[in-house]
């Protein structure tokens, strides 16, 4: 059992991940396309109330997963936080901006100041998407770790041609999840206007895939190995291009909820490619491969885990249960109220 409850977090973290990049991807997708896809201010105050009731819930499953990252791999978490310190703080500020950008802009009615707030906005949800994007490339492609654990590099270390790839295309995936997202919660020439983009931004996404997953086969080898040596893992790939195709193919069809279906269906996909290229380890060492954490050498007491098995067992349905209630609640087009950013 000891041996086995590492992995049960490894799993729960993921799902964690899944969430958050679902349900807080479409919303930084909003963010960055709403510069282009509204005309005025009152298109623009529609597109942030697609969001506006949701964005900051979608934040909670960011910061469950840290909280049970600290508590499960507490030396993974010490890692990957010192190592990536000036990359975090980036990115927390990013995640700040942007919350104070979407509550400042309506506390005056001035053109310029509405405007900032909402290039705050754009830029806040871009840089979001950028560095979790290039922080992901970071852990597939490896790190310099010390003997002691410690990260060894240095912050232009993190900044290589394949982290900024994954980057990239991070950025891409979330532009295109939330046009689809906005095009389901918008209508007339607004709606209009997103289709262009939600079909643009599907291109340049299809286009950073494909380059991204020939970079990772040709020079990260060791991302599939555990595709090689369990061959049932291949279906996920093939579930993954299968619901990347069919996104066209749904708005074709004209049904937008198909395509975001799908298109949450991608982004849990790479997620799990992400832990089926990472198990089971959790920070890999690059060159030094012996200094990898592990799931093991990484973990939480066996006691620990276990407590904090039960309480998630009885917290997560809880916050599941919430967060369905209030997209239930929010659900259908957007209408603009006294209450309205």
């Amino acid at each position: 059992m000891s041996e086995l409850l590492p992995v049960v977090w490894f799993g729960l973290l993921g799902l964690l991940l899944a969430g958050y990049a679902v349900l807080d991807g479409f919303d930084l997708g909003v963010g960055m396309m709403h510069l282009f896809v509204a005309r005025d201010d009152l298109e623009r105050r529609m597109v942030i109330n697609s969001i506006g009731p949701l964005w900051d819930g979608n934040e909670v499953w960011l910061v469950t997963f840290g909280g049970a990252l600290f508590a499960a791999f507490p030396e993974a978490y010490a890692t990957v936080f010192s190592g990536f310190y000036d990359a975090l703080m980036l990115l927390i500020f990013a995640l700040i901006f942007r919350a104070v950008s979407i509550e400042f802009r309506s506390k005056r009615h001035t053109r310029w100041w509405r405007r900032a707030w909402d290039v705050g906005l754009a830029l806040g949800s871009f840089q979001v998407a950028l560095l979790a994007g290039i922080a992901v490339g970071n852990v597939i492609q490896g790190v310099p770790i010390a003997s002691g654990g410690d990260y060894a590099g240095r912050l232009q270390d993190q900044l290589g041609t394949y982290p900024i790839l994954v980057g990239v295309l991070t950025v891409t995936l979330f532009a295109m999840h939330g046009a689809i997202y906005l095009y389901l919660k918008t209508e007339g020439d607004l709606q209009e206007r997103t289709h262009r983009w939600m079909w643009r931004s599907f291109g340049i996404f299809l286009v950073c895939f494909m380059l991204t997953t020939i970079y990772t086969l040709v020079e990260v080898p060791g991302a599939v190995a555990n595709f090689q040596h369990h061959p049932v893992l291949w279906a996920v790939p093939v579930l993954n291009v299968l619901a990347i195709a069919n996104i066209p193919r749904a708005l074709f069809l004209e049904r937008p909820g198909y395509a975001f279906a799908s298109s949450c269906c991608t982004v849990v996909a790479l997620v799990f490619l992400l832990g089926a290229a990472l198990y089971p380890n959790l920070v890999i060492s690059s060159p030094y491969a012996d200094r990898s954490l592990t799931l093991w050498n990484a973990a939480s007491s066996p006691k620990t885990l276990g407590i904090m098995l039960v309480i998630a067992l009885i917290g997560m349905p809880l916050v599941i249960s919430y967060s369905g209630m209030v997209y239930w609640t929010f659900r259908g087009k957007v209408e603009l109220d006294e209450h309205s950013y």
